[in-house]
């Protein structure tokens, strides 16, 4: 079965970075549409940003527009969320997840497949 396994989180101050990754087990993911997901304490899971493999295209929530950015990398078989300007609304655990279509998109429900997710914390 396929798996994906996030990488990255931790903890940085308001204004710092972060560089999450995530890694596919397997190199079939060349029609799929990845995706990051965040779910903060007492909150539902939101979209974050998503990214056709094949096509590159990308769609990000408004709440990150400008600050995060999503990429693939083909040799290493993983996407990357660079996250820039990182605000304490932004403390969440993250997932990576796998939608089988090109996409890219935004549902939740189209995603089939999800890593274990990874802490992300930013204090004032």
């Amino acid at each position: 079965q396929v798996q994906l396994v996030e990488s990255g989180g931790g903890l940085v101050q308001t204004g710092g970075s972060l560089r999450l990754s995530c890694v596919a087990s397997e190199r079939t993911f060349s029609r799929y549409t990845m995706g990051w997901f965040r779910q903060a304490p007492g909150k539902e899971r939101e979209f974050v940003a998503a990214i056709s493999w094949a096509v590159g295209s990308t769609v990000y929530a408004d709440s990150v527009k400008g600050r995060f950015t999503i990429s693939r990398e083909y040799a290493r078989n993983t996407i990357d969320l660079q996250m820039d300007s990182l605000k304490p609304e932004d403390t969440a655990v993250y997932y990576c997840a796998a939608a089988p279509s090109v996409g890219p998109f935004r549902t939740e429900t189209l995603y089939h497949i999800w890593g274990q997710g990874i802490q992300v914390t930013v204090s004032s």
